[in-house]
């Protein structure tokens, strides 16, 4: 800190110093201690050097503050006399910031710093003045009342008087606005009020309005009785100001106070004063209009149940017409040719339809979601369809909770969906995605009809949509955008079928994780297509993704292609059972450990600690031998000195590794449940597959998607696991789980059987090598009940001790 001070005079550029005494001015000897400086500065030096100071006067208060406060805060008072406005903006944050650290005592500060704070209240420069106004109202937050009433209340009452200055009585009303809720009821009745009253009737429009503003603190201060019987008057009155700030801030007041009135004040006193704002909003007082469009989900709410139905439905229509305000009206006027009050009018027009759409919602629930598509359909539709993008941005932030009011009407607003995802804009797309899995998913099992049956046939055009989008984000500059869309439509799979989402999105993510330039967009496209692949139902499908990203990933002739083969391993890791990875990318990963590229054989050095976490001993016993054999040819034969320090870090964190058993252990108990439960979900895919050849075999049809969905959904991993699930957890040979019968598991093992028999085509071999290479258990589950469906025959599945003591 000595240091920086020292040299900050001989840092700064210091224009018009061409003499040794001008540089012998400016110099400060290294040797004087903080605040020894800081007097030298704030007596001797420049303005800069003083503020330099006066910025880091909270250090000097937390490092010494006795000294500070009796040599150097003096001398801040005086040198604030004459200061400019930097130096004054610097003093009232420093300020602040001294009391929001709490260097000192309440009762010191206030000795010390509140005079100053007071003083300077009222500077010539209204940022100054605002700095130290808001220093103020922090210090108010504070203080004992006693301080309050004799160094702020008491002279208030000679401030707010019209001989002071305008800029004193703005203060005034700032004041009193945030320190009422300070006092008593009789404190306020006596001393506060009067000055409340008065300032509410100021010769000054500003400060008329100032006051109307700080009224609803003082409401909440003062309580129901005293507000309806002091604050309302005064707010009638203020509401048929002759100035229009003083209507506006009265209106806006008032909406902000229904909560405190009764009905009888709201349907007999406010509720005339809205029709009349909302009357004159068109014909003579249009500067009302943006304030009032953005405040009507507040009026709604606050005046529910007030409406007669004939007010009611004007209300309605007043809000209808808002939200095409502007829209009718045509002029022939090029763009460069609109006068600049035509233009202005319209920017207004388009924050008031922009206002209407944030209060969508609260609008449908003012009219019943029932009476939706009779009451407001039309207005939504014109709002997805506005013209102007802010206007269509805010309708595409309220769509979800549209969605969720409108509950099983939601298929009403299926087309606009559609239409949003479709806008030109890529800001509407982005506000859409959102919550865009919450609203397909609404889609989906809303509306009248069966869940599945609805999901697919009421949306035709989603898909196309879906496409389409991703496109237009991934021609555009904004890839933040693209890369959000890739992260939602891992949602796809609870939404569309399995074969639509191969055909029509699977592929486009591999295209996306080979030929993308932005490396957030890539594993955001890697992570979905896992998901994607995670709930792939057939398996034939599944093998041909596997194959290509070992192949052209993890085998590609790119180092930046293997990079991301390596990222989706730690998303298959995350998303799949650890027998998954073993069986499919356990030795494609490793091998990458003889790498010609640098960088490649680094990143997976920081994976080898999760890789070697989906081992399972002793059935991945040879596995974890491939592990070691790998690392110890890495630690021999590794040339570049930045990977090898990276192994030997590795191998030390390898070594305090502890391997997770086949049988379940305390430690790892809720990894080792959550990993069963998917392996859970990955055998229940392979089953139903066999399950549909079996249906087609006997009466050519498929098995309707409805039963794999339910199925699917009674097994789900919960995101919370109970302690008290009930489960079997697979023993020594010998031992039997009692959980299913010996005839079901009998028909699973048989249906498992099967299906295991039947032969890959040819182009898998290279796959199944690998698999046959990997692991000699195969896709075993460990919970009882579950079919012992695997991709290794039944023989193998014999030799599996985990089998023979459940078979």
């Amino acid at each position: 800190m000595s240091t920086a001070m020292g040299m900050l005079p001989l840092t700064l550029p210091v224009y018009g110093c061409n003499t040794p005494e001008e540089i012998e001015r400016l110099t400060v000897d290294e040797d004087l201690s903080d605040i020894e400086r800081a007097v030298y500065l704030l007596s001797a030096g420049q303005d800069i050097q003083g503020t330099s100071v006066i910025a880091n006067l909270p250090f000097l208060v937390r490092q010494n503050p006795a000294e500070t406060l009796r040599r150097v805060l003096p001398k801040v008072r005086e040198v604030l006399h004459v200061a400019g406005v930097e130096m004054q903006l610097t003093a009232a944050v420093s300020f602040r910031t001294i009391l929001q650290e709490e260097s000192v005592s309440i009762h010191t500060y206030a000795h010390s710093f509140l005079q100053v704070i007071l003083l300077h209240l009222e500077h010539r420069d209204a940022g100054v003045s605002n700095a130290w106004l808001e220093t103020l109202l922090s210090v108010i937050e504070v203080l004992p009342k006693e301080t309050l009433k004799h160094e702020i209340l008491n002279p208030l009452v000679s401030k707010a008087q019209l001989s002071q200055t305008v800029q004193s009585r703005l203060v005034s009303c700032k004041i009193l606005g945030k320190m009422t809720n300070k006092f008593d009821a009789h404190t306020i009745k006596r001393e506060i009020l009067p000055l409340v009253k008065s300032l509410c009737q100021d010769v000054e429009y500003e400060v008329r309005s100032c006051m109307c503003r700080q009224l609803e603190n003082i409401a909440q201060g003062i309580g129901t009785e005293l507000t309806k019987s002091v604050v309302l008057p005064e707010l009638i009155e203020l509401s048929r100001d002759e100035g229009s700030s003083v209507r506006l801030a009265a209106f806006e007041t008032l909406v902000n106070l229904l909560d405190v009135f009764d009905t009888d004040d709201r349907s007999q006193t406010i509720l005339p004063l809205v029709k009349s704002f909302c009357e004159k909003s068109f014909k003579a007082d249009e500067s009302i209009l943006i304030s009032l469009s953005f405040h009507l989900g507040k009026l709604c709410h606050g005046l529910y149940g007030i409406f007669t139905p004939d007010q009611h439905l004007r209300f309605l229509e007043f809000y209808k017409k808002l939200c095409t305000l502007g829209l009718q009206q045509e002029n022939g006027h090029n763009e460069n040719q609109i006068p600049p009050q035509i233009l202005e009018q319209e920017k207004k027009y388009i924050s008031v339809r922009k206002n209407c759409a944030y209060n969508f919602p609260a609008m449908i629930v003012f009219v019943d979601p029932k009476n939706f598509h009779m009451e407001l359909y039309s207005t939504f539709f014109c709002l997805c369809h506005d013209p102007e993008v802010p206007v269509r941005y805010t309708i595409a932030i309220c769509f979800y909770e549209v969605s969720k009011l409108l509950n099983s009407g939601v298929y009403l607003i299926h087309k606009e969906l559609i239409t949003l995802l479709q806008d030109e804009s890529l800001e509407v797309l982005d506000a859409l995605i959102d919550h865009l899995p919450e609203i397909l998913e609404l889609m989906s099992t809303g509306g009248e009809s069966s869940v599945q049956e609805n999901k697919l046939s009421s949306l035709p055009d989603l898909i196309p949509a879906l496409t389409a989008a991703e496109q237009r984000a991934a021609a555009s500059l904004k890839w933040r955008t693209h890369e959000k869309l890739l992260q939602k439509y891992a949602c796809l799979p609870h939404i569309i079928s399995s074969d639509q989402i191969y055909y029509r999105f699977l592929q486009r993510m591999f295209t996306i994780v080979m030929t993308n330039n932005v490396l957030p967009v890539q594993k955001a496209a890697s992570r979905t297509l896992c998901i994607f692949l995670r709930y792939n139902r057939k398996q034939e499908q599944r093998h041909e993704v596997i194959q290509k990203l070992i192949e052209q990933l993890g085998q590609g002739k790119s180092y930046w292609n293997r990079l991301r083969f390596l990222d989706t391993c730690e998303f298959i890791i995350e998303i799949f059972s650890k027998s998954f990875f073993c069986k499919y990318f356990f030795l494609p990963a490793i091998e990458l450990t003889h790498d010609p590229v640098a960088n490649v054989r680094m990143k997976l050095c920081y994976l080898l600690p999760k890789v070697k976490s989906t081992l399972k001993i002793p059935a991945d016993k040879h596995l974890l031998q491939q592990l070691e054999m790998c690392v110890r040819k890495l630690l021999c034969q590794e040339k570049d000195k930045d990977v090898l320090a990276i192994v030997k870090r590795t191998v030390l964190e390898l070594d305090r590794m502890e391997m997770s058993m086949d049988a379940f252990q305390k430690k790892f108990y809720e990894k080792d449940l959550l990993d069963q439960e998917k392996e859970r979900e990955e055998l229940l895919l392979m089953e139903m597959e066999q399950l549909e050849k079996e249906k087609q075999q006997s009466d050519g049809r498929p098995m309707s998607e409805k039963s794999f969905e339910k199925k699917r959904r009674d097994t789900k991993t919960p995101t919370t696991l109970p302690k008290s699930i009930p489960i079997s957890v697979p023993g020594p040979s010998g031992t039997s789980t009692p959980s299913t019968s010996k005839e079901i598991k009998k028909s699973k093992l048989i249906r498992s059987q099967s299906f295991n028999n039947q032969a890959f085509h040819a182009k898998y071999g290279n796959l199944d090598k690998c698999a046959s290479k990997s692991s000699t258990v195969g896709y075993t589950p460990s919970v009882s009940g579950l079919g012992k469906t695997s991709v290794v025959s039944l023989t193998e599945n014999r030799e599996n001790p985990i089998l023979k003591s459940s078979a």
